[in-house]
């Protein structure tokens, strides 16, 4: 399948190149000469604009950074320059309603497209063991499903448009304030006097286990490699947790939902980021405690 891939930064590129990987024709682009470069050593053929990469294509990805940029990039670029057979497969992260906006332009003009947000982070785009939360028609889903298991292990259908960001930003909500409290109570831990790897192999197994503590510990030298092991370099930065919060806290006002923990992790987050951490992963937020 010939295949329109647009932004390839660090998510992008490793998707990008898993789909090279499974026999398809991927031409790329991006704004950035260093990723377009990556991307011609994945094997991905570089188009000069997004719209010499999706002229011909049969499907559209694009991994983008915002609901802005995602608006924008469809409605000057992608529709009515890909053809209309080509389904359409945005994997960035934005809100519900730029989400839900782009698709029913796309459907007007006779498009099938599905919001498709994925979870993983930087390891997983490039090990292809992303997880997707989709939303869109049973049908998009279907002609979708090959290409998202191409780049992710885990493909879920959430539900119409739109439901595949709910998904996601909920997701993050979550992530964000359990791993919070996971750096809140390790902190405690130590100042109590227990040894981290102990109090980790007693937590992991007792009711206060979750993933940002047994899967993604934020203390070095305990449990399995994480980005706390590199001095919190890669992963998923602080920065993106916090936009991701950002956008949950936004969703959840606009749906009259009350959120405390998630606010006081948004709030917790932003003087991180903000204060100079915003590049290292969200799991480095344990140095506030």
């Amino acid at each position: 399948m010939r295949i329109g891939f647009i932004g390839l930064g660090n998510m992008g590129g490793g998707m990008a190149a898993n789909l090279v990987k499974a026999g398809h024709e991927v031409h790329a682009f991006d704004l950035s000469q260093a990723a377009l470069d990556h991307a011609h050593q994945s094997g991905c053929i570089v188009a000069a604009s997004t719209r010499e990469a999706v002229a011909q294509a049969d499907a559209v990805v694009t991994m983008l950074t915002n609901g802005a940029t995602v608006s924008a990039v469809y409605g000057a670029d992608i529709i009515g320059h890909a053809p209309t057979s080509a389904l359409l497969i945005d994997c960035s992260t934005i809100d519900v309603a730029a989400a839900r906006e782009v698709a029913r332009q796309a459907r007007e003009t006779g498009y099938a497209m599905i919001d498709a947000p994925v979870s993983g982070g930087i390891a997983g785009a490039q090990a292809g063991t992303l997880t997707f939360m989709v939303g869109g028609d049973e049908e998009a889903f279907a002609v979708a499903s090959p290409l998202l298991n191409a780049m992710g292990k885990t493909v879920i259908h959430a539900g119409d448009s739109g439901t595949g960001q709910a998904a996601k930003i909920c997701n993050n909500l979550l992530l964000g304030a359990s791993m919070a409290a996971t750096c809140e109570t390790l902190a405690l831990a130590a100042k109590l006097g227990l040894d981290l790897q102990t109090f980790f192999d007693i937590a992991s197994k007792a009711s206060g286990q979750c993933w940002s503590l047994t899967t993604y510990c934020p203390v070095p030298g305990v449990g399995p490699v994480t980005p706390a092991d590199r001095d919190y370099q890669g992963g998923f930065a602080s920065a993106l947790m916090l936009k991701d919060l950002r956008l949950a806290l936004a969703a959840a006002q606009d749906a009259g939902s009350s959120v405390p923990m998630g606010q006081k992790a948004e709030a917790l987050y932003a003087a991180f980021a903000e204060g100079g951490h915003g590049g290292e992963d969200f799991s480095a937020l344990i140095k506030t405690f």
